[in-house]
């Protein structure tokens, strides 16, 4: 070995290691997740439980898979497919550069320990510090128009610079602009994801997702090389809605799985906020169906933090990171124009309204040729006061 090289590491041992008996009772066979969390009812201690006799684990009412596992581990047979399985995930942690965070853990974050499915087990790829900020959620459609990604990363960016650390699913859409939205005004934020912490998914958000590893965390309670199934993606928004303090859908169909999000959020005692939309786009109708429902409407950062104002904690020193461009939501209520605008840009940025606008209509509003219509429309989208959708032009800001 030369004088430079580093030594390999010892291979973590899965009976030794601080986290094995947690990683035994999170993926205990034959037993659902709520199941094994109910065992922490009856034990002081996974420690406990794989010390325990026959008739022990039978009172407790284990399935035969599980006590075969317990015994095994307790022979210390790794040849046993369960705990070769385990010993798997730690090799894999540890080749990975992954942490992993056990219900044992002091800086397990409090607000996901009281939901009722919480998991014992964390894998986590960034600073884990981040788990005990308050957080807020902001998650939405796949299928997000314009305005809704612009709303995603302009709230995140704003409601970072108040503190607030930002939460969401790194799903296309909203999720992927929220955590752009942070990472591009120089915050951190946290990624809660449907697979194993070293699969991309999706595939065009790895590069997203190297920045937030890199700049934040990113969390699952599914093992290394987890591949993405339909099942996974409702079970990671529990724990999406139980970090978070708040959670704010952006745009939502009836059928989202936002809506799931802020279905759990209600039922772990969450504060659930709606963007309103317009009335012609589907992806406004899961909001406007929580807003009836008694979330709370959201126009601005400041309605947020009226909300939660009574708890909120001191918020976090600025951003070192590049400083966010363009008017940010709820900041002022006059918020001054660009002064570089000219008065056609300004007449053509006044008669656009949030619901699509043809450029006949524009015309005829402005009194404007076309051509000249068209320069100030691409003048207002290069300042990000305007944007093209379908059926015309709406504004931004």
């Amino acid at each position: 070995m030369t004088e430079n090289a580093c030594p390999l590491q010892t291979p973590l041992d899965l009976f030794t290691a601080d986290a094995g008996a947690w990683l035994l009772l999170a993926h205990l066979p034959g037993h659902a997740r709520k199941r094994r969390l109910a065992l922490l009812d009856q034990i002081d201690s996974p420690g406990q439980l794989l010390a325990a006799n026959v008739a022990t684990l039978k009172s407790l009412g284990l399935a035969a898979t599980a006590m075969e596992t317990i015994q095994a581990w307790q022979r210390r047979d790794l040849e046993h497919p369960e705990l070769a399985r385990l010993q798997g995930y730690l090799a894999a942690c540890q080749r990975g550069g992954i942490d992993l965070m056990t219900w044992a853990d002091p800086d397990y974050p409090e607000p996901l320990r009281h939901i009722h499915d919480a998991p014992l087990v964390l894998y986590l790829r960034g600073d884990r510090a981040l788990l005990t900020r308050e957080q807020i959620a902001v998650v939405g459609s796949r299928n997000a128009s314009h305005a809704g990604l612009d709303h995603a990363r302009r709230f995140a960016a704003a409601l970072s610079e108040r503190g607030y650390l930002i939460t969401s699913g790194l799903a296309l859409g909203v999720d992927g602009a929220a955590h752009a939205g942070a990472l591009d005004a120089g915050y951190p934020t946290v990624a809660v994801i449907g697979t194993g912490v070293d699969i991309h998914y999706p595939r065009a958000h790895q590069r997203l997702a190297e920045r937030i590893a890199g700049h934040g965390l990113i969390v699952s309670d599914l093992p290394p090389g987890t591949p993405p199934k339909a099942a996974h993606f409702p079970q990671r928004n529990r724990i999406i809605s139980g970090l978070s303090r708040g959670i704010l859908v952006v745009e939502a169909g009836l059928r989202s799985g936002s809506l799931i999000t802020a279905r759990l959020a209600l039922e772990q005692g969450r504060e659930v906020f709606a963007i309103p939309g317009s009335v012609h786009n589907p992806q406004a109708r899961g909001c406007h169906q929580l807003i009836r429902q008694g979330a709370s409407l959201v126009e601005a950062v400041a309605d947020i933090e009226a909300e939660l104002g009574a708890w909120w904690s001191t918020p976090v020193p600025s951003a070192t990171g590049p400083e966010r461009r363009g008017p940010a939501p709820g900041l002022a209520d006059d918020q001054p124009l660009p002064a570089s605008l000219e008065q056609r840009e300004i007449a053509v940025w006044q008669a656009l309204g949030y619901d699509p606008q043809s450029t006949d209509v524009l015309c005829d509003a402005t009194g404007l040729a076309a051509d000249q219509l068209m320069q100030a429309l691409l003048l207002l989208e290069m300042q990000g006061l305007a944007a093209s959708a379908p059926g015309g032009y709406v504004r931004l800001a």
